[in-house]
Formats: structure tokens, sequence, C-alpha cells
């Protein structure tokens, strides 16, 4: 029996990253110039919050937003908290809602689906009903960064935990072609160098001289001094939070042994955490989409951001444009 052509779903599956997220403003205004319309959206974590204002039609008014960060909006936006994680996150959310359409998922136009994770049984949670600010509130609930967030008898997580690139909820929504984009395929070029590196696009201070890694970039020593002045808001935060056991090292090596090689800088919870973070994030991802491939990925090259560099909007939206740019001709074939 000879079935009836149709045109294909196309779903669109964003993947988590923070910072890294905002790439996929990139890929959707790349898509639209190929006139790809996806039919239906889900994220994960970031990819959440991005995905939630293009289904509600908000993406160029919160695009337009968010390159308009700089540092101390950012910091602004952060309300520290003593128990569940450094942040609560309500003053970003309650930004949302006052800002932009907080209507109910099922109300959208564009099917729109966010992953969470159950913090007691570790199950993926699909968020499609209620409203938009709560669902992405609860799938970017980072674990040591944001607090969880209390919802139906459930306490959650980031969706990222579980599922960093959802192609596979993309699917159980009805796509025929899914489109995923993974923000941390190219992390562990990242974290290949060494500890003591600094990222891949550092700047170098004028004047300074020191040991360079095989691309020209001059690397930094652990500074022997507690002063913070000359460091940016993230330093300050991950300094806040140090391990002692760095500064028992560099104690040691200033009493007596001042000849010997000094020690490699330990690196700060924060560091440990989110690289930590990182790492998993990758290797579920690998894992899963093997076991359902997407038709297609898009992974823009993203290891030279923090996950906390949400003031870098402009770099990382340029790069997951150019790589959705790169990547669209493999969908020639299904002559969308």
């Amino acid at each position: 029996m000879a079935l009836t052509p149709r045109k294909p779903v196309i779903g669109l599956a964003l993947g988590s990253g923070s910072a890294r997220g905002w790439a996929h403003f990139g890929v959707l205004r790349a898509l639209q110039e190929a006139g790809i319309r996806p039919d239906i959206v889900c994220g994960s974590s970031i990819g959440a919050l991005v995905g939630a204002s293009y289904a509600a039609g908000e993406m160029e008014r919160f695009e337009e937003w968010v390159l308009g960060l700089g540092v101390r909006k950012v910091f602004g936006f952060m309300d520290f908290n003593i128990a569940g994680g450094m942040l609560k996150g309500e003053k970003l959310i309650e930004f949302w809602r006052s800002h932009f359409v907080d209507s109910a998922l099922e109300d959208l136009s564009t099917p729109f689906a966010a992953v969470a994770t159950d913090l007691h049984s570790g199950a993926e949670v699909w968020l499609r009903k209620g409203s938009i600010s709560e669902a992405v509130r609860a799938s970017i609930a980072l674990p040591g960064l944001f607090t969880p967030v209390y919802r139906e008898g459930r306490l959650l997580v980031d969706g990222g935990i579980v599922n960093p690139v959802p192609a596979s909820l993309a699917r159980a929504m009805g796509a025929d072609i899914v489109i995923a984009v993974d923000l941390n395929a190219d992390i562990m070029r990242r974290h290949m160098l060494p500890l003591d590196a600094p990222p891949p696009g550092t700047p170098v201070r004028a004047g300074e001289g020191g040991p360079q890694d095989e691309a020209g970039i001059e690397q930094q020593e652990l500074p022997l001094d507690d002063s913070h002045q000359s460091q940016g808001w993230m330093q300050r935060l991950q300094g806040s939070v140090k391990g002692a056991a760095a500064w028992q090292s560099v104690a040691a090596w200033r009493q007596g042994r001042a000849n010997e090689p000094k020690p490699p800088p330990v690196p700060s919870l924060l560091d440990v955490v989110m690289t930590s973070v990182n790492i998993m994030q990758m290797r579920i991802t690998r894992s899963r989409m093997a076991g359902d491939p997407p038709e297609l990925v898009i992974a823009p090259r993203l290891s030279h951001m923090g996950l906390l560099d949400f003031h870098r909007a402009r770099e990382a939206i340029d790069e997951g444009y150019a790589a959705a740019q790169a990547a669209l001709p493999a969908l020639n074939s299904w002559r969308l």
C-alpha cells in the first residue's frame, strides 16, 4: 500500500549550557532565514528559556534585552541565598512575568515543552502544562547554583541533569525531523587545557610576561595576595568560595620551599561544580543521542565561554548563527 506524502513535522530540541544558551538565538535566526519554521520546540535549562520566548512570539524582544546585558545588570539579577543553592532565581523569573508573555504552555500556538529533573527519584519530567515562567524556572534550576522548585508534589532541578539535549522529547511530541542544538559538544577542548591555563580568548594585560601555551596564550599564575581589585565579578564570586586547600598549599610553598616548583592552583568550588556538570552533560548527551539520533545536530563552538558569562551574548549568538548555517545544508535532501 502506497503511503500518502505529507509535510514532515519539524522538531527543535534546544540544549542546556547556561550562558552558552544565548547561541540558540543565532540558531533560530539562521533557521528563519532558511525558511525553516519548527512545528515543535522543546528545551532543557537555558534551552527552555530561549525556546519559550520563541514559542510565545517574544524572541526578538527577549534577544534585544539579552544583548543589552552587562556585567552589572547580570549581577543585579542574582538574589543570593543560603539554603538549596547560591541563587534563588526569583528576580529573573519575576522580570520575565512582568515584561514578557506568561500564558499557559498548552495555549501556545507552537507546541512547547521543557525538561526538568525530579530531585528525589531522578526521573525525567516533561513540563507541558501550566505557567511558562514556572516551567522555565524549574528547568533552569542548576543544582548548587539555583534553588530547586517545588511543583505538583515534586522537587525539580535542571533538566540538563537527565536530558541535556531533549531530542527524545521532540520525537515523543510527534516530530519526524529533529534538529538538535548541542551546546556541550565543544567543551572538552577547554577542559583539556592545564588547570592553570586561562580559557581561550582571555585577554592578557600589557607589560606582563609569562609562559605561553602552543596557541600563544599567556598563562596567568595564581595570585599570592588576597586582593580582588583587578578581578571581575565572576572571579570575585569564585574567589569567595575558594577551597582552603589552595591557600594552604601556597602558604606551605612560601614557608621555606621557595626554590621548589609552585603547586598548581586548586580550582574553586564553583569551578569544580561547573566543570563536573559540563562533563556529565556532554557524556549523557552522547549516550542519549546515540540511542535516538536526531536528523541534524547543530554544535556551536563555545568552549571559550563560561557557564556564567551571560554578558557575552553577542559572541554566543554569532557562534550559534555560524554553526547553524554550516549545518543546515544537511537538510537539503528533505526539501524543506
